[in-house]
């Protein structure tokens, strides 16, 4: 049992200075004051001069590791528990991306599984870059209907060098495939698609929602912050109704080649009307991020930075002058809400207790709980992974 007192929570809407009674894994009771050390064995946290966030989803991440564009020493590192307690997250999906032969089905499983088992929240989309997608159990539905963890497909490549160049009768069946799956699982029937470089950028989208009957609100276009081009479609998309995924991890030779930083393209998309709601964030954690020539030769290679993920809601709310309630909903429950995860995102009674404890000031993050277990307090690591 947890009593986390005097701290300024964001459900991710403000709620004031509160107390927050936490038990068996659940948020028990937020309230003005709230007395038990008399008659219970509860932990006390002092939470004065911090806000008290739920704990961050991403949604994009590649927990085997990824890469191999370059060779086999290019694959980069799998995901340690420790890394994503320090960024704060307490709920990831993994994915598969280029690599989908040295990494496969069976291997994300068993991650998911072993994250799950180490005390985080853990979920998992079917398939990698290829298409036709392979899967585990021989098609996308059964996939979803029998394996706990997975909740959609992906990561779709398409208009990527990469990719497998899907066609638009081949990508409205993966969507078809998965809106079914998720109606009958109860899930909620992701397509993360990744958005390269390519002239196409969303039109196999686009052609689906206007040729079909299909709903593309299970669409998650993801890089949609690539270049200046992409982002001024994906304003379009998004105020036409669909869901819009900007990556957090980056460096200079991407920001060079036009790739518009995550807390200005949040700032641009409700400044052109979009709503905050079709707006998520994702790290593409422990994933390659691969420069290209014109020659499509790698020339460069850096590994996605889940850290990134809280970084650029805070450079959202210090540089952007975006509201903390407003900037955190990319990253919880917006991200609950389209992954169909109702007791995560939002800090409410009887809700997962996943909480994020930082800094009032920096927003630096100083404590971090998970299923009301502490992973981290202070800054000091309380669990670790198994083999850290």
């Amino acid at each position: 049992m947890l009593l986390i007192r005097n701290a300024k929570v964001y459900s991710p809407d403000f709620l004031g200075v509160r107390d927050v009674f936490v038990a068996g894994g659940k948020v028990c009771c937020i309230r003005e004051r709230i007395d038990l050390e008399d008659c219970l064995p509860v932990e006390v946290i002092d939470g004065q001069g911090c806000v008290l966030l739920p704990g961050f989803i991403d949604n994009h991440v590649h927990i085997l590791g990824g890469g191999g564009e370059g060779g086999y020493r290019t694959r980069t590192p799998e995901l340690s528990l420790s890394t994503m307690i320090e960024a704060g997250v307490t709920t990831v999906v993994g994915c598969i991306g280029t690599d989908g032969v040295t990494r496969r089905m069976e291997n994300l499983v068993a991650k998911a599984k072993g994250l799950k088992e180490e005390g985080v929240s853990c979920f998992i989309y079917t398939g990698s870059y290829d298409v036709p997608v392979r899967t585990l159990l021989g098609d996308i539905r059964t996939d979803m209907l029998m394996i706990e963890e997975v909740i959609g497909v992906g990561e779709i490549a398409v208009a990527d060098h990469r990719s497998s160049l899907p066609t638009f009768d081949e990508l409205a069946r993966i969507l078809s495939d998965a809106r079914v799956g998720g109606m009958l699982s109860g899930k909620a029937g992701i397509v993360n698609v990744h958005l390269g470089d390519g002239a196409q950028m969303l039109d196999l989208l686009e052609e689906i929602k206007e040729k079909t009957p299909l709903p593309t609100y299970h669409f998650v276009p993801t890089h949609m912050n690539r270049n200046p081009e992409l982002f001024e479609r994906g304003i379009t998309y998004a105020k036409n109704g669909g869901n819009v995924d900007f990556t957090t991890s980056s460096f200079t030779a991407f920001t060079d080649l036009g790739e518009i930083k995550c807390s200005k393209s949040l700032r641009r998309m409700l400044d052109a009307g979009v709503p905050v709601e079709r707006i998520t964030f994702s790290s593409d954690g422990q994933g390659s991020l691969p420069v290209f020539n014109s020659a499509g030769e790698m020339t460069g290679l850096q590994v996605g930075k889940m850290n990134s993920l809280f970084e650029e809601v805070k450079d959202a709310v210090v540089e952007e002058n975006i509201p903390l309630e407003t900037a955190v909903r990319v990253i919880t429950s917006n991200d609950a809400d389209l992954l169909k995860l109702p007791k995560k995102g939002r800090i409410r009674e009887g809700n997962d207790a996943d909480l994020v404890l930082a800094d009032e000031n920096s927003l630096s993050i100083r404590t971090v709980i998970s299923l009301g277990q502490v992973m981290m307090r202070d800054g000091e690591h309380i669990v670790k992974g198994t083999f850290e």
